[in-house]
């Protein structure tokens, strides 16, 4: 029974978090420490998961704000909310920047105009991602899951890295990553071995599975080097349960047109809201202690799958990561001196 209410609490809505343990909950209404003069940093921090996490950080008192997304109608929508509910003291915390997660140069670029605007770096949270679609591969030949959740994170972060480690000389830096229970659905068989392999259709759920496997193991890359390193800089991934979000209430539609349509209506009343949906995110990202965990609604942390598990693997992800990196924007990069350094 206790298995029962655990997978309950992790993964859907309504009074479900109040099911798990006592020493596993966390109310992002009472429990998220003071943020006064703490930086953070959210990538899809307009709208869905990515947006109540921002949302809750400033009324947490952040002091200031950046919001990685794609869409300036959807960020001015989120933050004439912000501004409607909270005041324009708080919404003239925000800074956003637009970027494509899958364009590389323009990730990095977007680093160097954070590094710009501030002298530290207290949360960062790699919350953007793209859900269960068909396959398709960016225009310089990656696919595109792997490209937008695993690899511009990844040079997000390592162009960060100066700030965050600067920051850890005095307090402690937490680095959140979103990952799924559905990285599970990653093939058993993956090696994360060449740019053939990550190019391989698995089809809708299995591209997204893969790359969450990545997102995960990454975080536990960083762990076993960046956190040993800098013990106070903490990573962690979360699985944020089953939410509704533009993902799985549209996107969906994408890759399943017909039970695209009927499957968001008969799960969800079901469904965590965002502000359920975020709340491993906000303790992640605000008051574990921890690192190297993976951490399920509200606070429960799981071992998550064989694969994830893997330090070995990890280490061949990274390992194909800086080689593809190399091979695609050597040019306009590491040959003009970017130490393509992921810790």
């Amino acid at each position: 029974m206790d298995k029962v209410k655990t997978s309950i609490a992790e993964n859907l809505g309504g009074i479900s978090h109040k099911l798990a343990d006592k020493a596993d909950q966390f109310d992002i209404n009472h429990d998220v420490p003071d943020l006064s003069g703490k930086v953070a940093l959210i990538t899809g921090g307009s709208e869905g998961i990515g947006y109540a996490v921002a949302y809750t950080l400033l009324k947490a008192n952040v002091t200031k704000m950046f919001i990685v997304s794609m869409k300036e109608d959807v960020k001015d929508h989120a933050v004439e909310e912000i501004r409607q509910n909270l005041g324009s003291e708080y919404s003239n915390k925000v800074v956003w920047l637009q970027c494509d997660l899958s364009d590389l140069p323009g990730v990095t670029e977007v680093a160097k105009q954070v590094r710009n605007q501030t002298d530290r770096l207290d949360i960062l949270c790699l919350n953007a991602a793209r859900g269960i679609m068909t396959y398709q591969l960016t225009d310089y030949g990656l696919d595109r899951h792997m490209a937008i959740n695993h690899f511009g994170h990844v040079t997000l972060t390592s162009h960060l890295l100066p700030l965050l480690k600067k920051t850890s000389d005095t307090d402690t830096v937490r680095i959140h990553m979103q990952s799924s229970r559905s990285h599970e659905d990653a093939p058993k068989d993956v090696r994360f071995e060449s740019l053939d392999e990550l190019n391989t259709d698995l089809g809708p759920n299995g591209q997204y599975g893969r790359s969450k496997l990545a997102v995960l193991l990454y975080a536990r890359y960083l762990d076993a080097h960046l956190h040993k390193e800098y013990p106070n800089i903490l990573i962690n991934a979360t699985h944020p349960g089953i939410v509704q979000t533009k993902q799985s209430m549209q996107d969906i539609k994408e890759p399943y047109p017909t039970v695209g349509q009927a499957m968001p209506l008969a799960v969800k009343y079901i469904m965590k809201d965002i502000w359920m949906g975020c709340v491993s995110t906000v303790y992640a990202a605000t008051a574990t202690t921890k690192s190297g965990q993976y951490i399920c609604p509200p606070a429960i942390v799981e071992p998550g799958s064989e694969l994830s598990q893997n330090g070995q693997l990890g280490e061949q992800l990274m390992k194909l990561t800086r080689q593809i990196v190399k091979e695609k924007f050597g040019a306009q990069s590491v040959e003009k001196g970017c130490p393509l350094t992921d810790y």
